[in-house]
């Protein structure tokens, strides 16, 4: 088991008004699956991304990565488990406007045990696993999104993470390219990676093998993509399901 979540709640004081983000969370996902996690905005899927980033801490319960007791980690160790086990993909990029593809992959290396040792290679390495061997020296601005979004997957993937995570990666890209990015995503859980995306497209969901629905930060459902396409459809034509959270296949 490389996740391990055991009834995280987290909770948030505006004032006098206490918001109830993660409610009682049980969540497990083994070494090699590709998760989705959906649902509509305020449901709680970003809250529980950035607590499987090691971003933010629960109010309550545990979460167990790789075997290790995270919500007991001081920040110095939660900050070492950032960089060393789990790489993150962002809607946004969130490339340095002045380095090149090379440079902004190399940098969690900078951070990392011994890093700056062969660092340069590993990162042109990365660069040409997900097919951006020719732009190593090009900066953000003289790249596509898509390109960019690729840089951005060569770097999550440098210090080799037990997780990669991924938050609405398709978000800023059209449909042409967003389906290159999916297809990448698909060969690199086809090499073992651990995947875990954050989405409210149904058509990006269904690329990964199970999906976690939220609503009101709580787990409504967590099925396969083949029954959770049935759940999404009885949801949809029973008024229950958020529209926004779509049906796979539709």
């Amino acid at each position: 088991m490389i996740i391990r979540l055991r009834n995280v709640r987290k909770v948030y004081k505006m004032g006098a008004e206490r918001i109830h983000a993660l409610d009682g969370v049980h969540l497990d996902i083994e070494k090699g699956e590709y998760v989705a996690v959906m649902g509509h905005s305020g449901s709680g899927k970003s809250t529980l991304m950035n607590m499987l980033g090691c971003l933010d801490r629960p109010t309550s319960g545990t979460y167990e990565l790789d075997g290790q007791l995270t919500t007991r980690m001081s920040g110095g160790e939660l900050a070492r488990v950032r960089n060393r086990r789990i790489g993150f993909v962002f809607q946004s990029f969130e490339l340095m406007p002045r380095m090149t593809a090379v440079k902004n992959v190399e940098l969690p290396l900078v951070y990392a045990p011994d890093g700056w040792r062969g660092r340069h290679k590993m990162a042109r390495a990365a660069l040409d696993r997900v097919g951006l061997a020719d732009r190593a020296h090009h900066k953000p601005n003289q790249m596509s999104g898509g390109q960019r979004q690729r840089v951005a997957i060569a770097r999550a993937l440098i210090c080799r993470p037990s997780i990669l995570l991924a938050d609405e990666p398709t978000g800023n890209l059209d449909s042409k390219t967003s389906a290159e990015i999916l297809d990448l995503f698909d060969a690199i859980h086809k090499d073992g990676q651990t995947i875990i995306m954050v989405t409210h497209e149904a058509d990006v969901a269904c690329h990964a093998k199970r999906i976690v629905r939220m609503s009101d930060g709580r787990v409504v459902s967590d099925l396969p993509v083949e029954a959770d396409e049935v759940y999404a459809l009885a949801s949809y034509h029973s008024g229950e399901g958020p529209l926004e959270q779509g049906v796979v296949g539709q």
